[in-house]
């Protein structure tokens, strides 16, 4: 696989207000467009839920999953930034990218393909991210998008394509959400969800195989202060949204149904949510949301949690912390199969 062989194309972001409106407490579902028909949603009893930290880290953020039921992600130890592979209680760690000093996965492909973003030693702490491709024999490949200097890698989609962002000196206006393609640098096909869609502090985080609907995150700049906002792509129409209620929402990933999931901050606290059976109409995005909190017994939730990655089956992972201040730890949730 070699570096010239992927290109890159930029993606949309033109702000569209939802109106959403309801106040969650706990796992509730809804209708994003109909707050007064709120019913419970019993997220913990939907899924099994089981702690996923690598040995001796500090923190552990999954951030992926396949269809195969492998789990990517990164950890920390020692004040160190390493990948890992979990793959059904056996793990792989300490995966850098040669010469990185910081090295993130991000997102996993069907045959176990992996993706992310590393830093060099000699760059800020901050702004510099490069992206990158490993194959399955464990041969890594830096990918950029042309003309710019930062990028990150967030999915692998099966024919290849990577979803993520560029930029160059923020993370802020020169921010875009990207799709880099494996084969060409001309423009992916209106159509697949990428041409003529270009915004500032923007950044594509998932997508279904076809890549005609995507998901992910921007920055609504227009306003202060600034909110971030999820956003969804459906046959190259956009429109952002906001979980019910929230300060902030970042959609994180979508599995091949097109089931979002991301995380929402409502009243200081974060929780992790999952948008079903969306639309857009009218410019604006309607569907049934569920918030999702990582469990610590049968009455307590965590302190904060998100979802990082779906897969087909609906399988999710992420992180969570059991107080407001405590250190993060890894999750794997297994649907429960017979509801």
């Amino acid at each position: 696989m070699k570096p010239e062989r992927f290109a890159a194309v930029a993606l949309a972001a033109l702000f569209t207000l939802s109106a959403c409106a309801e106040n969650p407490v706990g796992p509730t579902s809804s209708d994003m467009h109909s707050p007064g028909a709120a019913s419970a949603f019993r997220g913990a009893a939907s899924y099994s839920f089981s702690r996923l930290d690598v040995p001796g880290a500090t923190a552990t953020i999954p951030s992926g999953i396949n269809a195969d039921g492998q789990v990517v992600g990164w950890y920390i130890q020692a004040g160190v930034t390493r990948g890992f592979i979990y793959d059904h209680g056996a793990w792989t760690t300490n995966i850098v990218f040669p010469g990185a000093t910081l090295t993130q996965i991000r997102g996993i492909g069907p045959d176990g393909t992996i993706v992310g973003s590393y830093r060099n030693a000699t760059e800020p702490t901050s702004v510099p991210f490069h992206a990158f491709v490993r194959t399955t024999d464990g041969v890594f490949t830096a990918v950029n998008f042309p003309g710019h200097v930062n990028d990150v890698a967030q999915r692998i989609l099966p024919n290849g394509t990577l979803l993520g962002c560029y930029h160059d000196a923020n993370t802020t206006d020169t921010m875009h959400g990207a799709a880099f393609s494996r084969d060409t640098y001309a423009a992916i096909p209106s159509g697949a969800g990428y041409s003529s869609l270009d915004n500032p502090s923007s950044m594509t985080d998932g997508g279904t195989p076809s890549g005609n609907r995507l998901t992910g995150q921007v920055m609504n700049m227009s306003v202060t202060p600034s909110i971030q906002r999820a956003f969804v792509v459906d046959d190259g129409i956009f429109a952002a949204f906001d979980a019910p209620g929230s300060t902030s929402t970042i959609a994180w990933d979508m599995n091949p149904a097109g089931t979002v999931v991301g995380l929402f901050v409502h009243a200081g606290s974060t929780h992790g949510f999952m948008l079903d059976h969306w639309s857009i109409v009218d410019g604006a995005v309607s569907g049934t949301f569920n918030t999702i909190d990582f469990p610590l017994s049968s009455s307590t939730n965590a302190a904060y949690t998100d979802i990082f990655g779906i897969n087909a089956a609906r399988d999710i992972v992420g992180k969570f912390r059991e107080t407001a201040t405590g250190p993060f730890h890894g999750y794997i949730a297994s649907r429960n199969r017979a509801e």
